[in-house]
């Protein structure tokens, strides 16, 4: 059971070049620290996908075993594990998160 799960999550992450798994929607974020994510993320005009972990128990479960992560969000860049919302927000404002993705070859605002 677990490694469906974890199958799932990879062709989750492989689909798009930024994926976040997070509490709610984009439009209506279930947490404040998932809501901070999407901010800089359309700070960006970085287009995501978005995986509510609320909706999917056993994705909400198996992406912290995935990721070795214990908290949601989580923000994967071309299927790598960024971190959650304390590393995005510290990369977001240091000027890291935009360089990653440049570097990545994901457009952003300039």
């Amino acid at each position: 059971m677990m490694s469906s799960t974890a199958e799932r999550i990879k062709d989750v992450i492989a689909s798009s070049d930024v994926v976040l798994f997070m509490k709610g929607v984009p439009a209506a974020p279930q947490c404040g620290f998932s809501a901070a994510v999407v901010q800089i993320l359309s700070s960006l005009a970085v287009p995501f996908k978005s995986v509510d972990v609320l909706s999917d128990p056993q994705i909400r479960e198996g992406i912290k075993t995935f990721s070795s992560w214990p908290t949601i969000p989580q923000l994967y860049v071309k299927g790598e594990f960024l971190g959650g919302s304390d590393i995005v927000r510290e990369m977001f404002q240091a000027g890291e998160l935009k360089a990653l993705l440049s570097d990545k070859g994901i457009a952003t605002t300039t």
